[in-house]
């Protein structure tokens, strides 16, 4: 027998029930418009030790609070206006940072679901809208901050040990036959990006905790792809990339920062599904290569959207940090959908450092101290995101 062919099934039951519930709440009939949205399914995942996923499938709009109690230790979220399903699914409730899952009805027509957990985790949470794939979500991720002294064995490939070092991928920008941005005095963006890359290394490299990699240690020309794939091999963390920028008046200036745009990260899952034969330990340690289309692209938006949002919160702390030492274009961190960010599973930011088309950046960017101030900068704000993602 298929072994995925319950699976099936349920997401065929699943898409159904969705498409009925909005073909009701679409109708002519004014009642049953204004009926509640329902529970239908609580599905549960873990792609590491002290990572644990649970995505809550509603039938419509729907808000929530979250909030956290201690003694014993568990997560609580409130759906309001919210009904539970007579027909509600939910996947294996335990995890290394969960016991268990439980629910209620409340006053005022909340529904309360509480996460019992093993030790202290720090949640977040966020909703996802119907995207033609899945209806409503909402994903609520726990991340470890003590581990459980006997955690339970995972149906996942096990960690031998504890990871002991941060591993930082550094992508120079450009290269070889590409030489990037062009400055009047000549100055090419190719190698501004691999000198403050090659100095970046040098400061992360002195830390214990951490380990960089270059995606191009000289001037040769590397593929985009290529670039994501040394990165993916080396098992990093992070991915950065380093460029200059480029504008045709020569009064604009300033740093920006830059994670996947939404539409970037869905016309890339649908290669990553084409081409899922090729791919091992995709997203977090789960294979695509044996997962059918509907489940794949579920798995990969799972990710991706929890990459994104981690890359943008990557992106906030670089930026906060160049800004000190540089004068910023934009304070927030934009998206776009260069292809060097589009690793489901890693996040991934593109910064570029200053715009060689001014002048007076372009003199500073020559500069090999403003260069080590910038790199500095730089593994500042990496240090503080991923101290804050372990806090």
């Amino acid at each position: 027998m298929d072994p995925f062919a319950k699976t099936r099934r349920l997401f065929l039951k699943r898409v159904t029930r969705y498409g009925l519930a909005l073909a009701l709440l679409a109708g002519a009939k004014p009642a049953l418009a204004k009926s509640k949205p329902a529970l239908t399914g609580i599905r549960i995942s873990q792609s590491t030790d002290d990572h644990t996923r649970v995505v809550f499938d509603l039938t419509g709009d729907f808000e929530h609070n979250l909030f956290t109690l201690n003694d014993p230790h568990r997560i609580v979220i409130d759906l309001h206006d919210t009904r539970e399903s007579e027909v509600i699914e939910i996947s294996d409730k335990a995890t290394t940072l969960m016991r268990g899952i439980r629910s209620a009805s409340k006053d005022g027509g909340r529904l309360r679901v509480v996460l019992d957990l093993r030790g202290k985790a720090r949640p977040r949470s966020f909703e996802l809208k119907p995207d033609g794939k899945a209806g409503h979500r909402l994903v609520v991720d726990l991340y470890a901050t003590h581990l459980s002294p006997t955690p339970i064995k995972t149906s996942q490939q096990e960690r031998s040990k504890q990871k002991k070092q941060f591993v930082i991928a550094l992508d120079p920008g450009h290269g070889g036959r590409d030489p990037g941005a062009i400055g009047k005095k000549g100055t090419r963006e190719k190698d501004v990006a691999l000198s403050v890359a090659k100095k970046l290394k040098t400061l992360i490299n002195r830390d214990s905790g951490y380990r960089a990699i270059l995606t191009r240690d000289g001037d040769r020309f590397v593929t985009l792809r290529n670039r994501v794939k040394k990165a993916r091999e080396a098992e990093a963390d992070i991915f950065v990339s380093l460029h200059a920028d480029s504008f045709h008046k020569s009064n604009v200036t300033g740093a920006s920062v830059y994670a996947l745009s939404l539409s970037g990260a869905s016309s890339e899952a649908a290669r990553w599904i084409a081409e899922k034969e090729n791919a091992s330990d995709l997203i977090g340690g789960i294979s695509l290569d044996d997962k059918d289309d509907l489940i794949a692209s579920v798995l990969l938006d799972l990710s991706q959207t929890a990459t994104i949002q981690d890359s943008l919160e990557l992106g906030s702390d670089v930026l906060k940090n160049i800004g000190k030492v540089s004068r910023l274009n934009n304070r927030q961190v934009q998206q776009a959908g260069f292809a060097v960010l589009k690793a489901p599973d890693m996040p991934s930011i593109l910064i570029e450092t200053a715009f060689l088309s001014n002048p007076a950046e372009e003199k500073k960017l020559r500069n090999p101290k403003h260069q080590h101030k910038l790199a500095k900068a730089v593994f500042s704000g990496i240090k503080n995101h991923l101290k804050n993602r372990q806090a």
